[in-house]
């Protein structure tokens, strides 16, 4: 539990939120953060591609390419720009649907963004496990032990995250320069292996040719295809989760961050551009120069397509080297999807009441992500393959969301034309999500899984925390502080809970009257009034500000909060501290059914008020003598 805290995203790892006095990285270096997760799938996104799409393979890639540049670039670069914090696109749909659909949404999403992180941890692995068993130098021992191999990076980048995350950036920097060096490398040399043997261009587009009777043909079957290959836009969510790392101008503030906005915007677009690049390049080579049974499963290609060009022609000395680098980017990529999973849980969860405290604690999170992840690829039997459909399904959704949450943004902002382009593009990503589930629902499945569990966990974990106090800070403003003081002048406060409608001067004496007739106030003693505005009951914990005012002949302390009882029973708290003296309490029954006002309670934030404010305090303050008192009359 070291290093439980009320801030989210402070831990050690890719994603954490830098120190206040921090300034950040130059947006290349945080690239290259988001890139360990973003050009790591040049490890096994060829080889899909090829699966997928066959001879089309290229084809397929540049409708990948155009959808990347021109709709999650776009989508993306409106993300950074109303989402600066690190948020992301489920921050900014928070924002769009209030109360209880906008939580419940909330943790739809959370499910859909876990199988993707989780997916990402354990495809990454599995694909780190097949250029460890295909080298020519790996031990005889580890042929057909993918599945072991890829538990054992697991249960490494767990080690790893117990013991704690440090020098994240300089790592990253390092593993992207050298990978995307040896890949530039690896395509220059197939480059000169198509331009030496002329020829297998003219194969690959005769067997092309054969396959399909026109070029019309070919491009409807890569439109048709290209759903297939989008986890090669798996990246962009965690361009913006790293946004806090980004350098700014010195003159932002956290209102205006217009230089770190800037700068995102230049990572998104360089990445982009970079992997767009490489993509087209690293299809084109693998489908020349690889035949098409290699792809396949079980095939010296499968997983690992640019790793076997770089064995085939540069040696096996490179393409141990090869083998290295890449194993490490895709452990590392691993280790930015568990930070994003670390950062995203904590930010939303504990605030809703639907998560117990230990939550916001990185190392108990860190063993029920491991266990996730153990899971699924016991599930998948460590087969990359197998698990892209549901990677690919993780990402559209977020990219749906995302898109989505761009073109309702620009809409409420009037900028009629923008919001066309993106209600265009969310259709795009909304039929490619659809195409996916359809072809590959292990995805599907996996994501409702996760919802379910989220679901279910985060309701029971509300409800078992709903007799919380659930006020972070209880202040009172000038106005109350003077009727408190005057008030403790004469002994204990004396509150008489009210509903907080506008009365008039007889029925707040005829309130009055009945309370000290029913419940026994002492006589001649000052009462306050406390009533309570419910403002959202589905959240969980908020400020408090105590108003003070004095109408129709009464004192009233005024009070804005998610619940009544635990809004009353923490300012209860909070006055007894300032007096030094216990304050007293007074309710009237609630006519009804006591199990339609849990039910109320639970969901509207009122119902039965005075046993829950009691039962509040009573888990609040376990000492009788110190604890504030209720009476009902």
């Amino acid at each position: 539990m070291e290093g439980l805290s009320e801030q989210s995203a402070r831990h050690p790892g890719p994603h954490a939120t830098p120190d206040t006095e921090h300034q950040g990285h130059t947006w290349w270096r945080v690239m290259c953060l988001t890139g360990v997760d973003y050009f790591s799938t040049l490890g096994y996104q060829p080889g899909i591609a090829a699966l997928a799409a066959g001879l089309l393979s290229p084809l397929a890639t540049l409708v990948l390419i155009a959808l990347t540049l021109l709709g999650a670039l776009p989508v993306y670069r409106r993300v950074a720009k109303e989402s600066p914090h690190g948020e992301g696109s489920i921050a900014m749909l928070e924002r769009l649907l209030p109360w209880w659909a906008g939580k419940v949404f909330v943790l739809v999403l959370l499910g859909f963004a876990a199988t993707d992180f989780l997916i990402t941890i354990t495809l990454s692995a599995a694909d780190a496990s097949a250029h460890v068993v295909e080298n020519p130098f790996a031990p005889h021992w580890t042929h057909g032990a993918n599945v072991w191999i890829t538990l054992l990076l697991v249960a490494a980048l767990g080690a790893v995250f117990l013991k704690g995350f440090k020098e994240a950036m300089g790592i990253a920097v390092a593993l992207v320069a050298t990978y995307l060096t040896l890949n530039v490398v690896v395509l220059v040399t197939a480059a000169w292996q198509v331009l030496s043997h002329p020829h297998k261009v003219g194969d690959w587009t005769d067997a092309m040719t054969a396959e399909h009777s026109s070029p019309l043909a070919m491009i409807g079957v890569a439109l048709l295809v290209f759903p297939k290959l989008a986890l090669g836009m798996s990246g962009f969510e965690t361009g913006v989760a790293v946004m806090p790392q980004v350098k700014g101008d010195p003159t932002d503030t956290y209102a205006k961050p217009a230089g770190r906005i800037r700068e995102t915007r230049r990572l998104l677009t360089t990445a982009a551009v970079i992997m767009s690049c490489f993509l087209l390049l690293s299809s084109l080579a693998t489908t020349i120069l690889i035949p098409q049974g290699e792809f396949e499963s079980g095939g010296s290609a499968n997983g690992r397509a640019l790793a076997f060009l770089a064995h085939q022609y540069l040696g096996e000395g490179f393409g141990t080297v090869y083998d290295v680098s890449t194993i490490a980017i895709l452990w590392f990529a691993g280790a930015s999807a568990l930070a994003g999973l670390l950062n995203l849980v904590p930010r939303y969860l504990p605030r809703y009441g639907m998560a117990p405290e230990w939550t916001r604690a990185v190392r108990p999170l860190v063993l029920v992500f491991m266990a996730a992840a153990v899971l699924i690829t016991l599930w998948f039997d460590a087969n990359v393959d197998d698990q892209s459909g549901a990677y690919a399904t993780g990402v559209l959704v977020l990219m749906l969301s995302a898109s989505f949450a761009s073109a309702v943004a620009v809409h409420q902002r009037g900028h009629r034309a923008a919001a066309i382009g993106f209600g265009a593009i969310t259709a795009v990503f909304g039929y490619t999500l659809v195409t996916n589930v359809i072809e590959r629902p292990d995805g599907i499945k996996i994501a409702l899984i996760f919802i379910l569990a989220i679901l279910s966990t985060s309701f029971a974990s509300r409800v078992r925390r709903a007799f919380e106090l659930r006020a972070a800070e209880v202040t009172f403003d000038e106005a109350a502080a003077r009727f408190v003081d005057e008030a403790a002048a004469s002994g204990p406060l004396l509150l008489i809970a009210n509903e907080p409608h506008e009365h008039s001067t007889r029925e707040y004496r005829a309130k009055e009257y009945s309370q000290r007739e029913q419940t026994h106030i002492p006589d001649g003693r000052p009462v306050l009034f406390l009533e309570i505005f419910v403002t959202d009951s589905s959240d969980f914990t908020a400020d408090v500000a105590v108003h003070g005012d004095e109408k129709h002949g009464v004192r009233r302390l005024r009070v804005e909060g998610a619940t009544v009882p635990n809004t009353i029973a923490a300012v209860m708290m909070r006055l007894r501290d300032r007096t030094g003296q216990v304050p007293h309490a007074y309710f009237n029954w609630t006519e009804g059914n006591p199990l339609s006002h849990l039910v109320r309670f639970l969901v509207f934030g009122d119902g039965e008020v005075a046993p829950v404010t009691r039962e509040v305090l009573r888990r609040a303050e376990p000492d009788p003598e110190r604890r504030p008192r209720v009476h009902v009359g």
